[in-house]
């Protein structure tokens, strides 16, 4: 491992420098990692990288969820509940029983059971890649977050499915009874012992004297605690940390000074950001040691295999989409929804935003090489790790490089009839200031009076102008300011309730607080 260390050092930098052209010729950066790692590994004498399984589960796995579900909106993801559950789990169930169809059907030597196991790995759409793209283009806020929301969910179903048709590939037996039971256990115990576990590092943040550093090591530690608790019990680690990282996100202004939400917030991200950077150059470095493994299958009738069952995932989540929208609209007569789309529009881009990505790779990857308790080879291992790898290529490229411009054709309406981001921003601005005012001039009328800096202060309010914090302030100032910043925090909180109000504006509204009381510190 150590003698290739340096070939790991120079990867990071060309890593950056692939995602600095993906930016500039508007690419979404991982479908150019994925091409830049197939390129590499077409260089002779370069190292062959074989992706190790437990390596994507253990450790890059949960700190990656983790930094999804911490900037994932709990009040969006609880408003789609409906649709984003219903596409995590059950799209994901009838997509494995699709392709274990199709492959039983129309590819050699594949039984329902193997058909099965393959699509619980080729079923769940990547998170990170619909995410990429949809930052470089306009989306409805309400897409946005029912494809964020999907993403965090359908890995652990998808591997739940994985691992029962595992267990049917090897003994030859499945139990519907069994595995129903066991699938319900599997999501509930893995999200009660997620909630658990995070409340556990809730109370070490609330009761321990922490300083900004041991914060942010409790947040680098609690993904592995989660995901280790949870696989150890053998239930879901993924929605342990999904549940756990949703948990402790919402809390994070109760736990947490502005000191060390900052600092999280920061470090969280380019971590983030380096780990998706891996996973994805990972998965085009891959594919000489996948390709040799083919053993008597042809290159091309493994590639013909990979676009059938590629197909079948693209049309199946487009006409799971449009059904989905179809029920929603006629159960919405009964119960009261969210809303959904009145045109043929959303549905599409939310069909055609089913990338793949590592998790698929890495669950193809974990098949054992042999039966369990025997040394008969693992039937036709090899040909699925190869369609796997097709899928996330096909998907990627083909997906992933039209979706823009399908969504900037296509000019899709807000359903919720947001204002422009400015004007909100602007409007949410304003009402912090007049009620800042208020607030002064109800509970602090001797002070600012008293006071020239806090005159100041009510000035640039007035001004709807940002403090700059350049002001010296004595003891009274500083404290009256701060107790005001932390009023303005609650407001924001109580103000994001509001299903219309634009979290993403909230959110940096409380990094400007955060940074405020920085300054005002410094001061």
């Amino acid at each position: 491992m150590l003698h290739h260390l340096p070939f790991y050092l120079l990867l990071i930098v060309f890593i950056m420098l692939l995602v600095m052209l993906a930016k500039r010729i508007n690419v979404a950066y991982p479908i150019i990692l994925v091409l830049g790692g197939l390129a590499i590994s077409l260089i002779p004498a370069m190292p062959v990288v074989e992706i190790n399984h437990e390596l994507i589960f253990f450790v890059f796995l949960p700190p990656l969820l983790y930094e999804a579900a911490w900037q994932t909106s709990w009040k969006e993801f609880w408003r789609f509940r409906r649709i984003i559950s219903s596409f995590a789990f059950l799209i994901v169930i009838l997509t494995s029983l699709v392709v274990a169809w199709v492959a039983s059907s129309f590819i050699p030597g594949f039984s329902l059971a193997l058909g099965f196991l393959l699509g619980g790995i080729v079923s769940p759409p990547d998170a990170v890649s619909a995410s990429a793209i949809m930052k470089s283009v306009k989306v409805p806020k309400a897409l946005e977050a029912i494809i964020e929301g999907e993403s965090l969910l359908n890995d652990a179903s998808s591997l739940i499915v994985f691992r029962f048709a595992l267990v049917a590939v090897e003994t030859g037996s499945f139990v519907f009874r069994d595995a129903a039971f066991s699938f319900f256990w599997v999501i509930l115990a893995g999200i009660a012992i997620g909630l658990a576990v995070g409340f556990l590092f809730y109370l070490l943040h609330r009761w321990l004297p922490t300083d900004v550093n041991i914060d942010l090591v409790f947040t680098l530690v609690a993904p592995y605690a989660m995901y280790l608790a949870a696989e150890s019990l053998h239930v879901s680690g993924v929605l342990a940390v999904v549940s756990g990282g949703l948990f402790l996100s919402t809390h994070q202004h109760r736990i947490m000074n502005s000191s060390s939400r900052l600092r999280v917030t920061s470090v969280w991200s380019a971590l983030g950001f380096v780990l998706n950077g891996l996973v994805f150059m990972l998965i085009g470095l891959a594919l000489p040691s996948i390709a040799n493994g083919l053993g008597d299958v042809s290159m091309n009738e493994a590639i013909g295999y990979g676009v059938l069952i590629t197909g079948v995932l693209i049309v199946g989540r487009l006409l799971s989409a449009y059904g989905a929208i179809g029920f929603t609209l006629f159960i919405s007569r009964y119960i009261r929804t969210a809303g959904a789309p009145r045109n043929w529009k959303a549905p599409f881009i939310f069909g055609w935003s089913g990338m793949r990505g590592v998790v698929s790779l890495a669950a193809a990857l974990s098949i054992p090489a042999v039966l369990t308790g025997t040394t008969i080879p693992f039937p036709q291992r090899n040909l699925i790790l190869f369609i796997t790898f097709i899928v996330i290529l096909l998907t990627l490229i083909v997906q992933g490089l039209t979706m823009p411009w399908f969504i900037k054709v296509l000019r899709l309406e807000d359903p919720d009839h947001h204002p422009a981001y400015e004007e909100e921003r602007k409007m949410i601005s304003q009402r912090l200031a007049s009620n800042s005012l208020s607030y002064m001039r109800e509970h602090y009328a001797d002070e600012l009076t008293a006071q020239p800096a806090l005159q100041k202060i009510s000035q640039i309010w007035e001004s709807k102008k940002e403090f700059t914090g350049n002001e010296q302030l004595n003891v009274v100032c500083r404290n009256v300011y701060l107790e005001v910043i932390n009023k303005q925090r609650d407001w924001l909180h109580e103000w994001n309730k509001d299903l219309k109000t634009n979290e993403e504006i909230i959110r940096g509204q409380l990094m400007q607080l955060d940074l405020e009381e920085e300054k005002l510190k410094l001061s």
